[in-house]
């Protein structure tokens, strides 16, 4: 036997992403075999970026609603790093040059790849793409916003980096993802 065999896949939920349950066979590592019965939310690849002026010491974040993070407790509004799924055909970098278009209203340059990781792999099926960038007032292409026909209703949000890490520590940005980016930018200005 492998070390894990998928014995059946049942679709739960079609909706935005498919949510499904698998059960499976796992060989644990002092050779016994255990039977597992997991939930899945089929998320796909997502990327981030955090744009920041190195000349002015300011970075680019937004605000929009997050359903999960109001019922958490922390909601609704959430600020964050620009973010979006990655479309099939698309590449990750590709993905977060049009939402920082769509959302920010801002044109990329010196584009750089941090790291690519897991957000919750307990349950979600997303491999996040992190970038950083850099943006000038020059870069400008409009108000952002996001998409009224997605759904969205974004917040732009232009701040000195230090004030930015100041919300990291009061508990004011909680999102992983962009924490993460905060502390890359804050760990290479220092």
């Amino acid at each position: 036997m492998a070390e894990v065999e998928i014995e059946t896949v049942e679709t739960l939920a079609e909706g935005w992403r498919p949510l499904r349950r698998y059960r499976l066979r796992q060989r644990r590592r002092d050779g016994r075999e255990q039977h597992l019965v997991r939930e899945v939310y089929a998320m796909g690849p997502a990327a981030a970026v955090l744009p920041h002026d190195p000349q002015r010491g300011t970075v680019l974040l937004i605000r929009q609603f997050r359903l999960p993070a109001l019922l958490g407790g922390d909601g609704p509004r959430l600020v964050e790093a620009c973010a979006g799924l990655v479309d099939p055909g698309e590449d990750p970098e590709g993905t977060v040059r049009k939402e920082a278009e769509q959302e920010m209203g801002v044109r990329l340059s010196a584009l750089r790849s941090v790291m690519a990781l897991y957000s919750s792999p307990g349950v979600v099926a997303e491999k996040v793409h992190l970038f950083t960038a850099t943006y000038t007032p020059a870069s400008r292409l409009g108000p952002g916003g996001g998409l009224p026909e997605e759904g969205e209703e974004i917040e732009v949000l232009e701040l000195p980096l230090e004030e930015a890490w100041r919300m990291v520590r009061r508990g004011e940005i909680v999102d992983a993802k962009t924490v993460l980016l905060l502390q890359h930018l804050k760990l290479a200005s220092d």
